[in-house]
């Protein structure tokens, strides 16, 4: 339900913006708040955690969340969206590594790979099946049911958290000092981060005074942080956790899964709609298919992690990530339906040697004692990292695009054939629709700009994809810094400190 809410809510916003009477570039405030106030929270859940109580924190997320999520669908101007939103994505942000907390606690390290696949069914399909939903419910619906859907789903979870979940004596409300200094440090750094990373785009980064505010902001609050948290006796959030290996690549490596899987979330959709002209529920339908190969494969992964090691497993994950954005990189103006489809079940479907190996593997040499801390710090790195995939996206297919347009226009000259046969060509067909003579030249610079621009764009998306199969290969050699375990999860793994 919250993974959900990152996506869901991308292809509500043009409907958002004409229904609350303001413009789209505002309605994008609605995004950035959630990210913003989930980024912040992730952080700092284990202290609260361990403030409240895990289990009554866990159950104040839920219920306040689902409140948020109603007030949402109920706001009247753009005002109370944002703020409604901002209150959602506090709530929402613990909500992950909580999850997390309890599955550590509650199975032995030899089921550990089973708990995860099934929490990685929602962690990896919900935003997939994010843009598919929401575009589904804004064309047959209406944008408020984007979160009026999480009410009953929330009110069920309450109940059922209140029912089955306990706190083991570790993880049970204590008494704990106010870090005041740290808190105020990562509010500072992520939420500056969080909104430059978002707004970037649109305010043409470094350029605007805006965004390099923001950086300077960013930056020295997340130094300031880490400086403060390493020496202050007790810390908001505790550090020492990266002083494990295991924890400390394998934070490195769902972050690299945040970057690819949030990035490639965004490029195929928008291809489809801003290229070839797809509606948002048919740009969504190109992303499910994808998530059934997660479905699919999850539990396939948890019997090979029993005769293989995590890191061999997800090496080979990364490495078949990199072949499938390689073999992605073929659009073409006249690609089909299904084509897409297998672009997009190719990507998605490697996410499943990836997820499941990297949680099983990350806190296997970790005192329980630092789980709380650990899953905030580990989900706070995939969405951080999701959340700069999606701006190093759309700043790359902007930048990329650019350099296609001036590379391509040196042959839109008389002087070369080609370009005078599509110009003919053109010509002819716009007399066979009945044209006049005067508005000839007119239409044909018109249809020859449109095809240059849209050609350009779908080499721009084969540019990222390619920079971004770079990326998964280079992070290949990475995963041997994951100690050896042996297979299955059972026993101990030896020392990685």
């Amino acid at each position: 339900m919250e993974v959900l809410d990152t996506t869901i809510v991308n292809v509500a916003l043009p409907h958002i913006a004409g229904n609350l009477s303001t413009s789209y570039d505002d309605a994008t405030w609605a995004l950035t708040a959630y990210l913003a106030a989930n980024g912040i929270v992730l952080t700092v859940s284990g202290w609260l955690g361990r403030v409240l109580g895990r289990k009554r924190y866990f159950m104040i997320c839920i219920a306040m969340f689902t409140v948020c999520s109603f007030l949402c669908g109920m706001s009247q101007n753009l005002p109370e969206l944002i703020i409604f939103r901002m209150l959602q994505g506090l709530f929402g942000g613990g909500l992950q590594p909580n999850q997390q907390s309890i599955i550590l606690d509650t199975f032995p390290p030899e089921k550990r790979s089973g708990a995860f696949a099934i929490t990685a069914l929602a962690t990896i399909v919900a935003p997939v099946l994010g843009p598919t939903l929401g575009g589904y419910i804004t064309d047959n619906a209406s944008w408020r049911w984007v979160f009026f859907i999480n009410v009953p789903i929330g009110i069920a979870g309450v109940l059922a958290v209140a029912a089955l979940v306990e706190d083991p004596p570790w993880a049970q409300k204590r008494k704990s000092s106010i870090d005041v200094v740290g808190l105020s440090l990562i509010i500072l750094g992520l939420g500056c981060l969080q909104v430059m990373m978002d707004r970037g785009e649109d305010d043409d980064w470094f350029g605007s005074p805006f965004i390099r505010i923001l950086a300077f902001l960013s930056v020295t609050g997340i130094l300031g942080a880490i400086g403060w948290l390493l020496t202050v006796k007790k810390p908001v959030v505790d550090l020492r956790v990266f002083g494990d290996r295991n924890f400390a690549v394998g934070a490195l490596l769902i972050g690299a899964v945040g970057f690819v899987l949030y990035s490639s979330a965004v490029l195929v959709p928008q291809f489809s709609q801003q290229v070839i002209g797809y509606t948002a529920t048919l740009a969504g339908l190109v992303l499910s298919p994808g998530a059934l190969g997660i479905i699919v494969l999850i539990p396939f992964i948890g019997q090979v992690l029993k005769r293989v090691q995590a890191r061999f497993v997800i090496a080979f994950g990364f490495f078949i990530m990199g072949a499938a954005l390689m073999y992605s990189a073929h659009l073409v103006l006249s690609i089909d339906f299904r084509t897409l489809v297998f672009y997009r079940m190719a990507q998605a479907s490697c996410l499943a040697f990836l997820f499941v190996p990297i949680s099983v593997v990350t806190y296997q040499t970790l005192p329980k004692e630092l789980n709380g801390d650990a899953a905030a710090l580990f989900s706070m790195m995939r969405n951080v990292m999701g959340s700069i995939g999606i701006s190093c996206a759309t700043s790359l297919i902007t930048e990329r695009t650019q350099i296609r347009e001036a590379h391509m226009v040196h042959w839109m000259t008389p002087f070369h054939q080609p370009y005078n046969d599509y110009n003919f060509h053109t010509r002819q067909y716009l007399t066979q629709l009945g044209r006049s003579q005067a508005s000839l030249d007119g239409g044909v610079t018109h249809q020859i700009y449109q095809e240059f621009i849209q050609q350009a764009s779908a080499l721009a998306y084969n540019d990222a994809f390619h920079t971004f199969a770079v990326a998964c290969f280079a992070i290949v050699p990475l995963c041997w810094l994951l100690s050896p375990n042996k297979p299955g999860g059972g026993g101990k793994a030896p020392a990685a400190h």
